[in-house]
């Protein structure tokens, strides 16, 4: 499980995080898959494309897992 730093940040939204993560090439292709309901988190499928991720929760797609701290 990958670990993710907020640095000093409330939150940051699931499209981005994706992005800055790797997981998505793009911005149009991290919308492309939470809208195809590939992502989850805290293991529930989020379709909501700016979801704010705030510390403490896990975002996942098929294996991978990243935890969000503060």
């Amino acid at each position: 499980m990958d670990i993710f730093h907020l640095d000093g940040h409330p939150h940051i939204e699931l499209c981005d995080l994706l992005k800055i993560e790797g997981w998505a090439e793009s911005g149009a292709m991290a919308k492309s898959m939470i809208a195809d309901g590939l992502v989850q988190v805290d293991g529930v499928v989020e379709t909501r494309k700016r979801c704010k991720i705030v510390a403490g929760k896990v975002v996942s797609m098929g294996s991978e897992q990243i935890k969000v701290q503060e």
